[in-house]
Formats: C-alpha cells, sequence, structure tokens
C-alpha cells in the first residue's frame, strides 16, 4: 500500500519531485540513479537481435538514466510521452520539422524565443513552409487567420523578453476546429506552473538548460507530447538523430529535486523586486505577468500557478549609451544570456524583429533573470546602478 501511494499525484510538489520517476530500491537502495554511458548494447542471440525484443537496443533509443528522466517529466507534463534533445532549439525545431511539410502553413507567435524565429525563417521558409507570425493578444480571433493549409499554431507564453500573456485555452479551442496542432515553449513557467497539455495544447517543449537543470551548466532540451501524436513524433525524433548523454540527463535529474525550492525563492524575490522598481522614477514600466498593473494579470492568474524569475524594465529614456552605462554598474546582476540558473543575471533587448512590436516603449528595454540571491542585496545592486544614470 505504502509503494503504491509513493506515485499518488496528489502530493506537494516538491514530494513527486524528490520521490517520483526512480525507485531506489531498483539499485540497491542507492538515492540517485546509476549513470549508464555506451552506444552498443548487447543481445543474447540472433533471433532477439532480429526482432529487437528487449528493452534497449543502442545507446542513441535511450539508456535507463534517460529514461528515468522521462518518466518523470511526463509524469509533471500529464503527457504520453518525452524525448530528450541537446538543447531546447532542438526540441523546437524537431517538433517543427517533424510536423510540417512542404505546402503548410505555420501560424507563429510574434513574441517568440528568438532563435526559434531565425530557424522558422532561414530554415522553415526555404522547405516551402508557409510562416505567419501573429500578435501574442489575438485570443479567438487567431480564427481570421486560419487558411485551409494551417496545419500547425505555435505558442510562448509569456512572450519572449516582453512578457505578453496569450489565451491558451482559446486558441486551443479555435485550432481544434481546424484540426491544427498546437505547440508551446513553456521554459518561463515550467510544469511547476503551468501545463499545456491539461490546456489543450498536444505538445510542450522545454529548454532545460534553464529552471529544470537550474545550475547553468548543460544544454538540454525535451519534448512532453499527448496520445495522439507521441506515436508519430516518437518515430520521426528517431530520423534525426538526435541524443543526449546520461550524464546531462543525471545532472536535469538532480537540478529537478529542488527547482520547487528555487523557483519559490526566485518568484517571491522577482515580484517584490518588480514592484518595487514600479515605483522608481526612472522605470515607465515593469513588464511581469504576475503584477496587478500588467495587461496580462486576469489571464495570467487564470491559468497560471505562479510566475517564475524572468520579467523586463522599460526606463523612460531611450538612450542605448545610458542603458549600458546602467548595465555597466550592476555588480550582483551579471550580463549574461539564458536564465533559470542561481545567479542573476541582466541584458540589453532588441526588439527590432518584431512584426507588431510593443505599444508605446518610449524607452530602452532591460531583462532580468533573479536568481536565488537575497532581495535586499539585488535591490540595492539595482538602486546603485539606477543612481549611476540619473
Amino acid at each position: 500500500m505504502c509503494r503504491e501511494k509513493m506515485n499518488n499525484k496528489d502530493f506537494g510538489i516538491n514530494t513527486r519531485l524528490v520521490h517520483q520517476g526512480y525507485d531506489p530500491f531498483d539499485n540497491y537502495g542507492f538515492i540517485n540513479p546509476p549513470v549508464f554511458r555506451g552506444s552498443t548494447v548487447l543481445f543474447p542471440d540472433a533471433e532477439t537481435m532480429e526482432n529487437k525484443n528487449q528493452v534497449y537496443i543502442y545507446g542513441i533509443h535511450g539508456t535507463p538514466t534517460t529514461d528515468v528522466l522521462c518518466r518523470m517529466m511526463s509524469s509533471l507534463e500529464g503527457s504520453a510521452k518525452t524525448l530528450l534533445l541537446p538543447s531546447g532549439l532542438s526540441g523546437i525545431t524537431v517538433a517543427l520539422c517533424s510536423l510540417l511539410k512542404a505546402g503548410d502553413h505555420l501560424l507563429m507567435v510574434d513574441t517568440v524565443y528568438s532563435p526559434t524565429r531565425r530557424f522558422s525563417e532561414k530554415m522553415l521558409i526555404n522547405f516551402g513552409i508557409e510562416v505567419e507570425y501573429y500578435r501574442a493578444e489575438i485570443g479567438k480571433e487567431i480564427e481570421r487567420l486560419f487558411r485551409p493549409n494551417t496545419k500547425v499554431i505555435f505558442l510562448e507564453s509569456p512572450g519572449s523578453n516582453t512578457f505578453e500573456i496569450q489565451d491558451i485555452p482559446g486558441i486551443v479551442s479555435s485550432a481544434r476546429k481546424i484540426g491544427a496542432i498546437t505547440m508551446m515553449d513553456n521554459t518561463w513557467a515550467t510544469p511547476l506552473y503551468f501545463r499545456p497539455l491539461e490546456h489543450g495544447v498536444d505538445i510542450s517543449i522545454h529548454a532545460a538548460t534553464k529552471y529544470l537543470s537550474g545550475h547553468s551548466d548543460i544544454l538540454f532540451g525535451m519534448i512532453s507530447v499527448n496520445d495522439k501524436y507521441a506515436s508519430f513524433l516518437d518515430e520521426m525524433y528517431g530520423c534525426f538523430g538526435m541524443t543526449v548523454s546520461s550524464d546531462d540527463a543525471y545532472l536535469v535529474l538532480r537540478g529537478l529535486r529542488t527547482m520547487g525550492l528555487r523557483l519559490k525563492h526566485q518568484q517571491e524575490t522577482a515580484l517584490a523586486l518588480a514592484r518595487w522598481l514600479e515605483t522608481c522614477p526612472e522605470i515607465e514600466r515593469v513588464l511581469y505577468p504576475a503584477l496587478e498593473s500588467n495587461p496580462g494579470y486576469s489571464v495570467w492568474k487564470r491559468d497560471f500557478t505562479g510566475a517564475s524569475g524572468v520579467f523586463s524594465i522599460v526606463f523612460k529614456r531611450k538612450s542605448k549609451t545610458t542603458t549600458y552605462k546602467f548595465l555597466n554598474n550592476l555588480q550582483l546582476f551579471r550580463l549574461g544570456y539564458s536564465w533559470g540558473g542561481v545567479l542573476s543575471l541582466a541584458l540589453y533587448v532588441d526588439l527590432s524583429d518584431r512584426l507588431f512590436p510593443p505599444v508605446s516603449y518610449s524607452g530602452s528595454v532591460v531583462r532580468f533573470q533573479i536568481g536565488i540571491e537575497d532581495f535586499d542585496d539585488l535591490k540595492s545592486d539595482i538602486s546603485c546602478a539606477l543612481e549611476a544614470i540619473k
């Protein structure tokens, strides 16, 4: 009875992150799963080799270590299948290439992660796929953009760098009317704060490089897919020859165990900083879905169960020189790409590739990634940098 209860989804999230996906007594009681490294897997006889009638047949198809991570992620996402890839972008590109063909129409949110946009414009268009961008706030009005060949709708909520919230249930409802596939980059919220498949999305994609691993030391991606497309996507995934190492999978597993605790602290610090920054005279607005002043707050509150620690500020003045001076005067916040780790980061945001620019931003935009440092120290760091540009 106790063993059966260990898989109970009614447990709190931190309990689930610690206990699900792996039973230590499957490996002599060791708390963490062993790391299986290897390419070649042996067969006991020719008949087994011909029929591939054993669990593991070749390293590229997975190991006991990677399977622990897949089970853990499928449990968190409520998915039928989870696939592991070398980066978040590779997860996006494999999902798109598996489901689109020449002549198909792809609707992609305009606030999408810029490497996804670059892939669509440099690769998909050359494959004969029609790519059209839509406003993040479009909701059910997306139906106006539907064509007879609309195949995939790509979502990302909140939007990259400017954090617009999409009406995911509304768009999914519209997509189902024409049988279009919906896929979503859910890296910002993680499955702790938003579960796309529970809202009807077909495919959820994560850059596990960020919060899931949580320590800025690996590149990793994941695709979690529903029953309808699990077998097909698994077959296509095998055609790409992409694989991950068991060592990296182990590091993601280790990061997952503490993700709930890290995110809780990062969310609390981010919200406190965002509220304080709204009061600073140098700042025009703060772009963070969890703020009551945010235009997408009501939809975020309806669909999400929390907010991660990444948000942006808009200065009152549009001056790259002044913005760079602000960034160069930060000390605890370091300048670097990516996010989700324990160290706070900042960067200048370039929105020049948007077809639908954010409304009425009078000044420059800076994005913060809030790490696990203390609130007072981060506040003081930002205060000193703001003082330097007065």
